[in-house]
């Protein structure tokens, strides 16, 4: 208990499970209002119910699989490669989801049909591409945070620094496995937290995540240094953070190097 009343527990947001959840809302509004794959004989509401959250419950699987993709893949480098592993991975679970739903939807008998299966195996594998290349692609902007205003409460990550680091200023923060490596002034440490989390604690302090597994704090750039297509960051102490082909722009055009 604070002494302006309970503390609140905020719950992390995964940003990407987010836009994946809203491009899959789209995408059933889409395939609803155009009747896509011989729906086109009911009702817009019935359509709806039915697309919606089809395509919801495919993000959701979706987003499970690009956290096994992604450990495997380097999306910075290959992300067709990617698109192409997602759409495999997600489509043969998914295409036995489709199939039951759509049984339990359009069949008045609503009897298990296993001839049907394979009809539905191509639009499936459409859909989840179409879907996979738009959440990959559109994850190539960086996630930036800003200082905080006057006045306002300093950025949440920073209660997180192990107690040998209490006090220190922030360089970078580093994906390790399961771990974060904090670069302060300080030295460095670990602790266990996802990136991803990160990232929104991390607002209140200028910077912006270069890599998929680094955040950079901007001040503490001093040098940058470019080579086989891609960008380097020195920063303050001598840390060396890459700076990966998908995110180069947006940092160059916001006026980092």
């Amino acid at each position: 208990m604070s002494e302006t009343g309970p503390d609140v527990v905020r719950i992390p947001i995964d940003r990407r499970l987010l836009r994946g959840l809203a491009v899959a809302a789209a995408a059933g509004g889409l395939l609803a209002f155009t009747g896509a794959f011989g729906t086109g004989e009911t009702s817009l509401a019935f359509r709806l119910t039915y697309w919606t959250p089809m395509m919801l419950t495919g993000a959701l699987w979706g987003h499970l699989c690009s956290r096994m993709v992604e450990r495997r893949i380097d999306l910075d480098r290959r992300p067709w490669l990617a698109v192409a592993a997602l759409t495999l991975i997600i489509s043969g679970p998914l295409s036995v989801m489709v199939w039951a739903i759509t049984n339990r939807f359009f069949d008045s008998d609503r009897s298990i049909n296993l001839e049907q299966l394979p009809d539905f195996v191509v639009p499936v594998l459409v859909v989840t591409a179409a879907i996979s290349a738009l959440n990959v692609f559109l994850g190539r902007t960086p996630v930036q945070t800003h200082a905080a205003p006057a006045g306002a409460r300093p950025a949440r990550f920073i209660d997180r620094l192990p107690f040998k680091l209490k006090g220190a200023v922030i360089r970078a923060v580093q994906s390790e496995d399961h771990y974060l490596r904090i670069h302060t002034d300080r030295g460095s440490d670990l602790i266990l937290m996802r990136l991803s989390d990160a990232l929104t604690e991390l607002e209140g302090l200028e910077g912006a995540q270069t890599h998929r597994s680094w955040w950079v704090a901007k001040d503490a750039v001093r040098d940058v240094s470019r080579g086989d297509g891609r960008a380097t960051l020195t920063l303050e102490g001598g840390v060396e953070a890459p700076v990966s082909r998908r995110y180069a722009k947006a940092l160059r055009d916001a006026g980092w190097y």
